[in-house]
């Protein structure tokens, strides 16, 4: 589990260290105006969510850093990914059956559930690779090249779907 968030996580700073701070935080594309940095910074926001909870078995997903230099700067949301990366490494032989109580607020109200270390990484990975999707429509927008083919993929969707219908 921890090689694959990795190696997803590795493709957006790989994207970052090839685009300006002016692509990074451009919020022109529309029809939500949201800039490739800040989809980054909220991916690794909910990892941070994951990781600050983990001391009290407590996580919150609505109390993100939002941090905005992350947000602007590829240097700083390289910074947060490397930060996050080194907090993936240090689960390296942990019970990712442990239990956790998990928050969010769902609209109508903050809810918590249990979950385990696991299914909460699993849950900030797929929520990452779906940010990727959304990026990567912004990149095409703006004319830049995706980082790689799999970028923004989830593993188990085809990417040339047939449909055999009869």
């Amino acid at each position: 589990m921890i090689n694959a968030i990795e190696k997803n996580l590795d493709r957006g700073v790989y994207l970052l260290n090839a685009i300006s701070d002016k692509q990074y935080s451009n919020t022109s594309v529309a029809p939500y105006h949201s800039s490739i940095g800040g989809h980054i910074r909220h991916v690794l926001d909910v990892f941070a969510c994951v990781f600050d909870g983990l001391e009290s078995k407590t996580i919150d997903f609505s109390a993100r850093e939002r941090n905005e230099l992350a947000e602007q700067f590829t240097v700083e949301g390289v910074l947060y990914f490397n930060r996050i990366k080194a907090q993936l490494h240090q689960l390296k032989g942990a019970d990712f059956d442990m239990i956790l109580s998990v928050s969010d607020d769902l609209g109508l109200e903050k809810v918590t559930t249990k979950y385990t270390l696991g299914a909460a990484l699993i849950q900030a990975h797929s929520h990452a690779i779906h940010h990727f999707a959304s990026i990567g429509l912004i990149i095409n927008q703006l004319g830049i090249e995706l980082p790689d083919e799999d970028f923004g993929y989830n593993p188990t969707t085809p990417k040339r779907a047939t449909f055999n219908w009869f």
